[in-house]
């Protein structure tokens, strides 16, 4: 899952960053309106978290744009401004939840986990393929009964994988879903991430490389 996050308040930017991506998922962030809408012109996110009372471009503006373009993005306005009539009306922009500040890190977690899950077709909490099965809500991975673990990238990679239910990933759309910004587009990170899943995995081979083309599940 990736996240967009527009704050301009830097140490919340640093404990989001560190606490979502602690997390398991893949997060930007951004500092004003402007800068998000730029964002989201050239990257696909599953949710935005979006402060509402934003410097040049406002939240509200943002939130607007989106509503209005069609996205796909699920909107997770983040604010001060906690009073019920405050909720209605960003509610009303289109917003599809509203959480205010001060908040619990556990309950903002579990509300992009769920957004996300209505930004794309929706995934089944527990994914079962052969004798491997993935609680995605747990953030567990088993084979043969046997509990792997995974690093947050090795389940992010073997989530998309598992949700594409056989068809071909390619690494661009790995590098999308579960890396951020910052990853180059032509680094190995991919490949070594893949090659580090496939060990913990064991055999038979679960995931088939398709030269030129991506990954899949094999079985």
């Amino acid at each position: 899952m990736r996240v967009l996050v527009v704050e301009d308040q830097a140490d919340l930017v640093e404990i989001l960053l560190e606490g979502l991506r602690a997390a398991g998922l893949a997060v930007d962030a951004v500092a004003g309106g402007g800068a998000a809408l730029e964002f989201l012109a050239v990257n696909e996110y599953d949710v935005v978290v979006l402060d509402r009372d934003l410097p040049d471009v406002h939240g509200d503006d943002v939130c607007r744009e989106l509503v209005a373009a069609g996205a796909m993005t699920r909107v997770l306005m983040l604010t001060a401004a906690g009073a019920v009539d405050d909720r209605v009306e960003g509610l009303a922009l289109g917003a599809d939840d509203y959480l205010a500040k001060p908040f619990d890190f556990a309950e903002l977690v579990a509300r992009i986990r769920a957004l996300g899950r209505r930004a794309r077709p929706a995934i089944p909490p527990v994914l079962v393929d052969g004798d491997l099965v993935m609680d995605t809500a747990r953030r567990t991975v088993t084979r043969a009964g046997r509990p792997l673990a995974l690093t947050p990238k090795e389940f992010g990679v073997l989530e998309v994988l598992m949700g594409a239910d056989g068809a071909v990933v390619t690494c661009e759309q790995l590098l999308e879903r579960v890396w951020d910004e910052h990853t180059d587009p032509f680094t190995n990170t991919v490949r070594v991430t893949m090659m580090r899943l496939r060990r913990k995995l064991g055999e038979p081979a679960v995931v088939a490389t398709l030269p030129g083309a991506g990954y899949r599940i094999s079985r």
